[in-house]
């Protein structure tokens, strides 16, 4: 209506840099499901700095903030064409069983997925 993305348009970008940032490290989401398991979204920030318009491009920039083992939280930026910020936010996941929806250590249930987190963790100053 008034010539923007509509603003919870933001959180398919949001996923769609998350599930490319684990296939791009060697993983799978649907392998993850395979072997009985979910990572939902326990928790969204986003905070919107410029309106991605109608016919620009955007590009989704994602990454590890935290990986506790229990908690992983990925960092996101939307940028347009011209490398302005649009939004920025980042999405808490557990691990939780398919059958109990019970919450699982990440660690302990994928420990070499873990490590690579761990590596590639972006470092708190």
């Amino acid at each position: 209506m008034m010539g923007v993305v509509y603003h919870a348009n933001y959180l398919k970008y949001f996923e769609l840099g998350r599930t490319g940032l684990i296939e791009d490290i060697g993983y799978s989401y649907v392998e993850m499901e395979n072997q009985g398991y979910y990572a939902p979204v326990y928790d969204v920030q986003a905070t919107y700095k410029k309106p991605v318009r109608y016919g620009d491009e955007a590009t989704v920039t994602t990454w590890i903030a935290k990986n506790d083992g229990l908690r992983t939280v990925y960092g996101y930026q939307v940028t347009n064409q011209n490398g302005d910020i649009c939004v920025e936010g980042s999405t808490t996941h557990i691990i939780v069983s398919k059958e109990t929806f019970k919450p699982a250590a990440f660690k302990k249930v994928f420990p070499e997925w873990y490590a690579k987190y761990e590596a590639i963790k972006v470092k708190e100053d």
